[in-house]
């Protein structure tokens, strides 16, 4: 796709999905065999392992032919995106959870999508499947044999195949006006949401970063885009051009919903249940709204309080705490050891200290229509972020 993006370009990214992962899921749901399958894929969650006998011909096709990461991959730039990861792993989650997640919220089309498809009783099931990931994704051994990253990948992948399958099959989705449910366009803006967005993130939250760290690490998810199935052709090769797509797209599709309130209501009240007490559960919202801003923050129904002053200290609390991780050696271990803590407490929170399956859903967990009151679109042009 030529770089700059227009409107025009983008609208083409919308009737395209993931050519090998939804003819793999199609021949499993015609032949019958999804259950088969997810049972025994609950025991393929390390990379090299022997696949289990019994396996569908085709999900095992698959499976070998998506177990490599791409030729392409740089892993020296794979190694800084780590230690980036390593350096800033609070900030990053803090991003992830109150910026990255909200964003895809306040595009409606992918708000509706999510209601279909995840039973809103239970977000944190989706935070934790997005937090494991993460942390597969930055272990030094991501892409090794024992690891867990890259069976994930192949079973979100598929996972993103069956949704599309299900609301296509069932007419469950409005394909003129949105295309194809999880389509090219937004699996790429959803890369942005989750590398570029949290980078502006922490540029927000005043954490400073090097141009080479930030490169790095946008770099990784375009590794992770490219695992995923998304078509390397269409993606920004550069945070320059990610910024432009992204400010497109953002301008073109996102908007208020009423499942985007929902979504970001559920949300907010998982993280205040996962922060001790009450006196501090203010600060959820307060976060999301600093990170997003305070148009998307009213589109989501994110309510304004008095905490939405205090939480812009958060840059200069942060500020102190970098001046200790450069004037000692020590201090840098000890701060990169609680983030890690940190981080680690917040997953297992969410996942209860359980391993997260990425199963292919047999059926949709929430009816839904293409129809029903949703607010008309609102136009948003962000301002523009530096990242350095």
């Amino acid at each position: 796709m030529p770089y700059p993006y227009t409107e025009e370009s983008l609208k083409a990214l919308r009737n395209q999905g993931d050519e090998l992962a939804d003819a793999t899921v199609a021949a499993l749901f015609e032949s019958g065999d999804v259950g088969t399958f997810n049972t025994l894929m609950r025991y393929v969650s390390t990379a090299g392992s022997p696949l289990p006998e019994g396996l569908p011909d085709v999900a095992r096709e698959y499976l070998e032919t998506t177990a490599a990461p791409p030729a392409w991959v740089d892993w020296g730039e794979m190694e800084k995106a780590r230690l980036f990861f390593i350096d800033n792993n609070v900030h990053i989650s803090t991003a992830l959870s109150f910026a990255s997640m909200p964003a895809c919220y306040v595009v409606p089309r992918v708000a509706r999508l999510l209601s279909a498809t995840h039973s809103l009783a239970y977000p944190s099931k989706r935070m934790a499947e997005t937090g494991q990931f993460v942390v597969y994704l930055m272990r030094p051994d991501a892409f090794e044999a024992g690891s867990r990253f890259v069976p994930a990948a192949q079973k979100v992948r598929l996972l993103h195949a069956s949704i599309r399958h299900h609301l296509l099959r069932e007419g469950r989705w409005d394909t003129v006006a949105d295309g194809v449910p999880i389509c090219l366009e937004d699996m790429i803006g959803g890369q942005m949401f989750f590398s570029m967005l949290v980078l502006d993130s922490l540029h927000r939250l005043g954490v400073h970063m090097s141009n080479e760290g930030a490169d790095a690490y946008y770099y990784a998810w375009r590794v992770v885009g490219a695992m995923l199935g998304v078509d390397q052709e269409a993606v920004p090769k550069t945070l320059e051009e990610a910024r432009q797509f992204s400010d497109l797209y953002m301008t073109l599709h996102m908007g208020p919903s009423d499942e985007g309130v929902n979504l970001t209501r559920q949300l907010v009240e998982m993280y205040e249940e996962v922060v001790p007490g009450t006196l501090f559960d203010p600060i959820v919202g307060a976060l999301v709204r600093h990170l997003v801003g305070d148009t998307c923050g009213d589109w989501l129904g994110v309510p304004r309080t008095p905490w939405d002053t205090a939480v812009k200290a958060v840059p200069h609390l942060l500020g102190v705490l970098e001046t200790v991780e450069d004037r000692s050696p020590y201090g840098a271990w000890a701060l990169d050891k609680l983030g890690d803590l940190v981080s680690v407490f917040e997953l297992s929170a969410l996942t209860r200290g359980r391993v997260m399956h990425y199963a292919i859903p047999e059926q949709l967990k929430k009816e839904f229509g293409v129809s029903g009151g949703v607010p008309p679109r609102k136009r948003w042009s962000p301002p523009p972020v530096t990242v350095g």
